[in-house]
């Protein structure tokens, strides 16, 4: 990253290269399109490059990475919201076709289990398990302490807990089959 801020190519390019992949699979562990979390990184990229000088040496670049991610993915959601209510206002009394997406039975799976936890819950569990981040680097990133994120994982698994038990419950009452 220090060569990055310096102008030095190569170091833009590693860097690019190593972050990319976990910056996309962030964006696509929300259930958007593939296309989109292509122009989530790109937005993101772009952001980065625009504040590069902002990164203190020394600090988790992931993290500050994914801080700009996430920004990123809420002002796209707050632009597909401010778009979804102007199309709803034009197409008054005309109901679209919903085509839903095909998904893998795990991934379908894995929604329902995280279906009942908040956005900023959800956000948590996928920077730790998915991402890998440590508690620190969470906290940076969402802008909060290690107190507040250790918080919102505790409440968050409680609820994995009863989703899982209510779940597992199911699979036995239909004789293994979900």
């Amino acid at each position: 990253m220090r060569g990055y801020q310096a102008g030095d190519f190569s170091a833009a390019r590693s860097l690019i290269e190593q972050v990319s992949p976990r910056l996309l699979r962030f964006f696509l562990s929300r259930s958007i399109s593939r296309s989109d979390a292509e122009d989530l990184l790109q937005d993101t990229w772009l952001r980065i490059h625009r504040v590069r000088h902002t990164y203190r040496p020394g600090e988790s670049v992931m993290a500050w990475s994914y801080a700009i991610a996430r920004h990123a993915r809420l002002d796209h959601y707050r632009r597909a919201v401010r778009t979804s209510a102007r199309q709803e206002r034009l197409h008054e009394g005309i109901e679209p076709l919903a085509i839903a997406p095909e998904q893998d039975e795990l991934e379908d799976e894995l929604e329902a289990l995280l279906a009942p936890l908040s956005r900023g819950q959800r956000e948590i569990i996928e920077m730790l398990k998915i991402a890998g981040m440590s508690l620190e680097e969470v906290a940076r990133a969402t802008s909060t302490t290690v107190g507040a994120v250790k918080q919102k994982v505790h409440r968050a698994y409680k609820i994995l807990r009863k989703t899982i038990a209510s779940h597992g419950l199911k699979r036995r009452a239909t004789g293994g089959l979900a």
